[in-house]
């Protein structure tokens, strides 16, 4: 589970690490409040959790409120890279004298946390790594061993800050974040930019935060940050009947029994040439209710021009699927084309059951490949 940055700093300062302060706005009149009571020069910054927010115009700095209140009323409602802006967080603005880059992730090949630090703060991670990647120190950290001083002294001392003072915050900053990553379950915290002010004081100026979704039932406070609107309706709608459903951008939708069968679907479907529309795994099983409450999910999404159904028949017999679907398209009406692969126990009784059905909008194929293509074809 993705949080806000306003969220993220909120994680923060549970553990001790220095934000700037602020306050959450959902409108101009909020923001222009929130100016006043923080006073001085503010910066409001769009709440979405993607980045590229300055580039798109998310990121204003205000000198008075009642400019504050201007730019908010300018950012609420924008779309950055697909997401809807409705919040707002209204930040006094910093004194700046150097940027860094501080983050831990789950390094998921290494099994460990993995620590990333620069003094080239305040641009995209993956620029500084391509194109100056000897500036971007890295360190592990053995989970079983944990965070000592001396991991925070390899950073600092592997980025060249010269300063000992300096070190010093940023060796404990570095311990804090560790807590924070560890307590919460999360998979990644970052701070980009983490700021050095005039003063020599360190504050992390932004915070992007992933939680292990995992993990949430262990964390009930963080789970109720979660923003039912930034999910898109189709993974609502599936998440409410129980389907196993992700939104993608294609136009053909996939269903298959199995998640390394939908994977290697969504594969064959782009080696034929489409765009697979989703991920939706049926599970193990192909009873009629799950193979009703996944169509209904797919067929409902405007982007979907054909559906490809991937069944591989190994417990689960492929006549008794094809039972299930012929069930479920006697419930309900799908405009859509479904193409049908199966393979397996019984497949070709499976295929035999629907071509008897004879429904003009039903179509087999014996194989993934034959089955992906036409799925292309037919969407087209």
């Amino acid at each position: 589970m993705d949080l806000y940055e306003y969220q993220g700093k909120e994680l923060f300062r549970r553990y001790g690490l220095p934000t700037g302060e602020g306050c959450l706005a959902r409108t101009p009149a909020e923001a222009r409040a929130a100016a006043e009571e923080l006073g001085g020069s503010v910066v409001v910054k769009a709440q979405v959790l993607t980045g590229g927010r300055g580039k798109a115009g998310g990121v204003k700095v205000a000198t008075s409120p009642p400019e504050a209140e201007t730019h908010a009323a300018a950012i609420l409602g924008m779309d950055i890279k697909r997401h809807t802006v409705r919040r707002l967080w209204v930040e006094r603005t910093t004194e700046i004298a150097r940027e860094y880059y501080l983050s831990l992730t789950l390094d998921r090949g290494a099994k460990k946390p993995l620590f990333m630090f620069t003094t080239e703060g305040g641009v995209e991670i993956e620029e500084v790594a391509a194109r100056n990647p000897e500036v971007l120190v890295r360190l592990h950290v053995d989970p079983l061993e944990g965070f000592h001083p001396w991991h925070g002294r390899a950073l600092t001392f592997g980025a060249g800050i010269a300063d000992a003072a300096e070190r010093r915050q940023i060796e404990r900053l570095c311990a804090q974040l560790y807590d924070a990553f560890t307590g919460c379950d999360a998979t990644l915290c970052e701070i980009n930019p983490l700021v050095v002010t005039a003063a020599g004081e360190l504050l992390a100026l932004d915070a992007k935060v992933s939680i292990d979704d995992n993990a949430l039932y262990r964390h009930e406070d963080i789970a109720a940050m979660h923003d039912p609107e930034t999910v898109p309706v189709e993974e609502r709608a599936a998440r409410e009947k129980g389907v196993t459903y992700v939104k993608l951008d294609g136009e053909i939708g996939i269903l298959g029994n199995g998640a390394g069968l939908v994977m290697s679907t969504l594969d064959l479907v782009a080696i034929a040439g489409g765009r697979p529309a989703n991920f939706c795994d049926l599970g193990g099983g192909g009873g009629a209710q799950g193979v009703v409450d996944a169509l209904e999910v797919i067929s409902a999404d405007p982007q979907v021009r054909a559906i490809f159904f991937n069944v591989f028949g190994g417990i689960t017999r492929c006549d008794e699927v094809a039972r299930g679907i012929l069930q479920a398209l006697g419930q309900i009406t799908i405009a859509q084309p479904i193409v049908v692969r199966f393979d397996g126990t019984n497949a070709e009784e499976g295929r035999l059951l629907l071509a008897e059905a004879g429904l003009p909008n039903l179509h087999a194929e014996p194989t993934m490949l034959e089955a992906a293509k036409r799925a292309v074809e037919l969407a087209r």
